[in-house]
């Protein structure tokens, strides 16, 4: 049983987002895929279940933070996906998640290898009252974007999207992780989306994480995509559309996702390369 170690959401292994593969974790129990995730220590780190059977059926994989199993991570799909195309080449794959099926395309591209996956059914969800959550960020409201009010969304996994009228704003980024990671757990999120809005289609975004165990995702593919619903189900973009979503950048990790909405259809897709961080085992 090899770790393999891939960055996404980048083409430079030391951007982007790591994240831990397990090619054929068909053997290992839940408790041994967690203990491994807890010693790679990244965000998150992929097992497929069934082997590395290739494209020719759908893959089973799950996918543990150092602290919990989440049911979708989009991350770890973009660098399983490639690590998987790098062994059997580029091309179609559907991973089957506990969140849902979520197929996903390998292309070449001129940075290398870039995958693009196509979310499950996303939703979005009002939430009245971030009084809580502003106390805890040591945000204030006068400091929110009116244009991008708060709310929940889904596209496999549950993110409070919280939007700054500043981008110094989101760079003074300092919670508290235990009440944090409490208001989370209460509300069953995963991240909390952190937005600033450079234009109609370019975003800075940040995402604590104590629900993992992690204070800061330097990339995260399952909150862009349901950012992407968001900005769909409030009218604020109109589809066709493609948007840039930066994260990272202030942690020394830069990060590039890109977000395709469609006019036929309700999914949102979301793309980006992966690299090896330490060869590939």
């Amino acid at each position: 049983m090899t770790v393999l170690r891939y960055t996404a959401f980048t083409s430079d292994p030391a951007g982007g987002n790591p994240a831990g593969v397990v090619l054929d974790a068909s053997r290992l129990t839940y408790a041994e895929m967690q203990a491994i995730a807890a010693d790679v220590g990244y965000s998150e780190s992929a097992f497929l279940t069934s082997g590395s059977e290739g494209r020719d059926g759908v893959i089973p994989v799950r996918y543990f933070s150092p602290r919990a199993e989440v049911p979708f991570c989009g991350h770890a799909t973009v660098a399983t996906a490639v690590a998987l195309a790098e062994r059997i080449g580029p091309g179609e794959l559907v991973f089957s998640t506990q969140a849902g099926l979520v197929p996903v395309v390998v292309e070449e591209s001129p940075d290398g290898l870039r995958a693009t996956l196509t979310s499950v059914e996303p939703h979005v969800e009002e939430i009245d009252d971030i009084s809580d959550v502003l106390e805890i960020l040591d945000w204030h409201e006068d400091e929110l974007d009116p244009a991008l009010p708060p709310a929940i969304g889904y596209a496999g996994a549950r993110h409070l999207i919280v939007s700054t009228s500043t981008r110094q704003r989101l760079a003074d980024l300092n919670y508290d992780f235990d009440r944090l990671l409490a208001y989370m757990l209460q509300r069953d999120l995963t991240t909390l989306q952190l937005v600033w809005r450079e234009s109609a289609t370019v975003f800075h975004v940040r995402d604590p994480f104590p629900v993992g165990g992690v204070v800061e995702d330097p990339a995260t593919g399952a909150a862009a995509a349901a950012f992407g619903a968001y900005l769909r189900e409030r009218g604020l973009v109109e589809p066709p559309v493609v948007l840039t979503l930066h994260q990272g950048d202030d942690l020394g990790r830069p990060s590039r996702i890109q977000v395709e909405l469609r006019a036929d259809d309700t999914r949102v897709r979301v793309s980006g390369n992966a690299v090896p961080i330490t060869g590939l085992g």
